[in-house]
């Protein structure tokens, strides 16, 4: 299964709390912080949602 690198590029001020939430759900608490989720439809659903917060690079399976 396909890994995805997910990095948070911009600041949530002045995003909307739905926004916040994803972020949080995902783990991203700062500017440059970096987890790894596994690519599933929910994982996808949450980064449409503020795609224009994050760059997602995809991992090779472990």
């Amino acid at each position: 299964m396909a890994r995805l690198k997910i990095t948070q590029i911009k600041s949530r001020i002045g995003a909307t709390a739905r926004q916040c939430k994803n972020l949080d759900a995902l783990g991203l608490k700062k500017i440059n912080a970096s987890v790894e989720h596994d690519d599933s439809v929910i994982i996808k659903g949450m980064i449409e949602r503020v795609k224009h917060l994050v760059k997602v690079e995809e991992v090779a399976a472990k």
